[in-house]
């Protein structure tokens, strides 16, 4: 693709629109984890070809090809993750239907949806249990990343910090697959932080400072992660992450972070998409839009959708052409080389 004419890859994408049996077996499941008798089996779901088109065609598609946006980096949505409810069974199984969901979408649409897996886990239970699934992802669906929930406590924060040796196990495999990972939370179920605007961007936030902390990629000097929705709060407080990790004694940012952490356009204001071209590196910025998330309404002041990122993208005066290639199409195919691969094979 000419670097004149860039793909627009958006890297956070969620399976949001999902037909109601998708919703209505998962109520199922929950109801059962009180009542075995109840527990649904996974091949009680049924869902035809022709509903999940209708599904895409309807929306996200629609909604792609009417803002100009080519590929989606299509994950479960993440909200319905949930990994606070029962034990790593029903977390198992529930993973492996969303993720089977999105992988037939990315077959019946092998153009536009390229599948993200979401992971089984459960609070308390060794990440090490997540490898199966992960397997499966990318060797037999062709998924080009996962995504990595640093609370599935849903809120309470019982896990340890993303640096320490609890999440290894799932490093060593995306190190050895050459995946990232999005670090995205789901639900809370603590009623002192709103889902989508508190508990994502404090979770956004937090990993990043947990990882100024640590020395993560001391052990993994090629392991990758995306923050989403702009990095939460790091951006706008560039000057505060800076100085904490002065006083640490870490290196700078650029040589301590920067090389391995990624930010998302999942931003949805002009000034929020100034803020972030002018703070952080170009190389470190991905476009994205979770479109028909969680915020689906129109802005007054602008009568476009907020999360039409690529009019904000495209307004910047930040970016030069060649960086806003780089934002939509090239530090993608950079940091997702599966992605790259699988472009390649269909000539893009």
């Amino acid at each position: 693709m000419s670097q004149n004419q860039p793909l627009v890859i958006d890297c956070h994408g969620h399976y949001t629109t999902a037909p109601k049996a998708l919703e209505d077996w998962r109520n199922r499941q929950i109801a059962g984890i009180k009542d075995p008798a109840a527990m649904p089996r996974a091949a009680d779901l049924k869902i035809s070809d022709d509903e999940l088109r209708e599904s895409i065609e309807n929306n996200q598609l629609r909604l792609m090809k009417e803002r100009g946006s080519d590929i989606t980096l299509f994950s479960p949505r993440a909200s319905f993750m949930a990994h606070h409810i029962g034990d790593f069974q029903v977390s198992s199984t529930w993973a492996a239907i969303c993720n089977e969901l999105c992988h037939r979408v990315s077959q019946l649409f092998p153009d536009h949806f390229v599948p993200v897996a979401m992971l089984p886990q459960s609070p308390g239970v060794d990440p090490a249990t997540c490898i199966p699934e992960l397997e499966k992802c990318v060797r037999e669906y062709g998924n080009v990343g996962i995504n990595l929930n640093p609370d599935p406590s849903g809120g309470h924060w019982n896990s340890p910090p993303l640096t320490d040796r609890h999440w290894y196990p799932i490093y060593e495999k995306m190190v050895e697959y050459d995946i990232p990972a999005m670090i995205h939370v789901s639900t809370s179920c603590n009623a002192c932080f709103h889902t989508t605007g508190a508990h994502y961007i404090n979770a956004d936030t937090t990993a990043f400072m947990q990882l100024i902390q640590g020395d993560l990629f001391r052990d993994f000097p090629t392991l990758r992660f995306i923050i989403p929705h702009g990095g939460g709060a790091a951006p706008y407080h560039w000057g505060r992450y800076r100085g904490l990790a002065q006083e640490m004694k870490k290196p700078l940012l650029q040589e301590h972070l920067l090389n391995n952490v990624f930010f998302d356009t999942c931003v949805y204001h002009q000034p929020g998409i100034d803020l972030l071209t002018k703070v952080i590196p170009v190389a470190n910025i991905l476009f994205a839009s979770e479109m028909i998330g969680a915020v689906r309404g129109i802005d007054p002041e602008t009568g476009h959708h907020y999360d039409d990122t690529k009019r904000y993208v495209r307004a910047t005066a930040n970016l030069s052409d060649e960086q806003r290639y780089q934002v939509f199409e090239g530090n993608a195919r950079r940091v997702f080389p599966r992605l790259d691969a699988r472009l390649k094979v269909q000539g893009r």
